[in-house]
């Protein structure tokens, strides 16, 4: 008989508690349909949210309980009115708020869904809606700030609370790229490429016929009602926006490099230009890889691929220039930079880099000479090795000085210059250049 009692006064209490855990739902729910809650709701709402947190153990509690916390900033930005600035709503709606609201509210719809029973779905689908635009806004604004880390993660909430929207996840990753946040990046752009991503789309335009502007529709149907029946409009026509797959290669290349790994960023860009095998900017990725490993004969042969489809391409000739003369293979690397000034006449650092290659031979001349002794024979070897010293001196002389015509704020040109002309004893050019100096 006493084991009964007991066991029915755990009961009553079990009962007591659930009750009061009912309650606090009840109230919350109260407050939270409240159309402009008051700052004193706003306070009970949170005491209640603490009272009911031990109270809810079973699941269904424990999700809206989750759900009415999650709910929290909103009840907070409704009770300040229709005047709320952006900036205030902002203060409560920080991203790490909105990344929580989240959560509470997925948890809601993954539970509704699982059980069958719409209670808050609607609504939190309505709620979304409705908040989207001021997230976004918001996201833009951190951006604008470079406040970057803050956009992705606002951006990426977004997405989550509407994964139709797949460029908000996009646009997450490019600023957690600015925001240096790799890892965070890497994992954005692997999910996009799990889902295919493109990012292409089309655009509707059409030509308002009062103003004369062009002007962008949401939807082919607004831009065709505009056009056939309300007649505001005319001259429609759509324009594709191309894929954004190649940037999410490259930029997954580049983060790869940045963190040291480089077989895994080669792989990546190979994936990508056999998915957009016409993406040039891709192939010059590829290149830069390859640079950086100082794998020179693989450059070579995709500059040489570049330039098959772009031969009057002066920066990509130019390069063949460096890794040439880098070789010290000085004729290869002065018929490059040639070609690069034959095709662009005002590249600067051609010209530099041409004059730069013809003055090593100075050095030859230059430790030839100092071998000579006084005999006639070596004063007849110096007299030769002068003239030969001047006369590649005279050579690389209009190069440096175009250099210095294109660019006079360019210090390491101008010193050559002026050890030439010195050379050369072309003292009033000397005087002038130094005078400059």
């Amino acid at each position: 008989m006493k084991i009964k009692n007991i066991v029915l006064a755990s009961a009553v209490l079990a009962s007591v508690s659930s009750f009061s855990q009912k309650d606090e739902l009840k109230k919350l729910k109260k407050i939270y349909e409240k159309t402009t809650p008051t700052i004193s709701d706003v306070s009970d709402y949170k005491a209640t949210l603490n009272a009911l947190q031990p109270l809810a153990t079973a699941e269904a509690d424990n999700v809206y309980y989750g759900f009415y916390k999650a709910m929290t900033p909103i009840v907070e930005i409704i009770s300040l009115g229709a005047t709320a600035t952006p900036e205030k709503k902002a203060q409560i709606a920080t991203p790490k708020v909105v990344a929580e609201v989240e959560k509470g509210l997925n948890a809601t719809l993954d539970y509704e869904k699982k059980v069958g029973k719409k209670v808050y779905t609607d609504d939190i689908l309505a709620k979304i809606a409705f908040f989207k635009p001021e997230l976004l806004n918001g996201a833009i604004a951190l951006g604008d700030a470079k406040q970057y880390k803050e956009a992705a993660s606002l951006l990426h909430s977004i997405y989550m609370l509407d994964k139709n929207d797949v460029d908000m996840l996009f646009y997450a990753a490019g600023y957690s790229v600015n925001a240096e946040d790799y890892n965070k990046a890497i994992e954005y752009y692997n999910e996009l490429k799990k889902l295919n991503y493109s990012g292409e789309s089309i655009i509707y335009y059409a030509t308002n016929k009062a103003t004369k502007v062009e002007e962008n529709f949401g939807s082919k149907q607004l831009r065709d009602i505009s056009v056939n029946s309300a007649k505001t409009h005319e001259k429609p026509r759509d324009e594709k926006t191309p894929s954004k797959r190649g940037e999410i290669y490259k930029n997954v290349a580049l983060i790869l490099v940045q963190q040291g790994k480089t077989n895994e960023a080669i792989t990546a860009i190979q994936d990508a230009r056999k998915i957009n095998p016409d993406d040039e900017s891709l192939l010059f990725t590829e290149m830069d890889l390859y640079l950086k490993l100082n794998d020179f004969d693989k450059y070579t042969l995709l500059v040489n691929e570049a330039l098959a489809k772009n031969p009057n391409n002066a920066d990509l000739v130019f390069n063949l220039g460096v890794i040439s003369g880098n070789a010290e293979k000085i004729e290869e690397a002065k018929k490059y930079y040639m070609k690069a000034i034959e095709i662009k006449p005002d590249y600067v650092n051609a010209y530099v880099n041409l004059s730069e290659v013809m003055l090593r031979a100075d050095e030859k001349f230059v430790d030839e000479m100092n071998k000579l002794g006084t005999s006639e024979k070596d004063n007849k070897r110096y007299a030769v090795i002068k003239a030969e010293r001047e006369k590649n001196f005279k050579s690389i002389l209009p190069y440096l000085e175009k250099a210095v015509e294109l660019d006079p704020t360019n210090e390491p040109a101008k010193k050559t210059l002026l050890s030439v002309y010195n050379a050369l004893e072309m003292t009033d050019k000397y005087k002038a250049l130094k005078a400059k100096m």
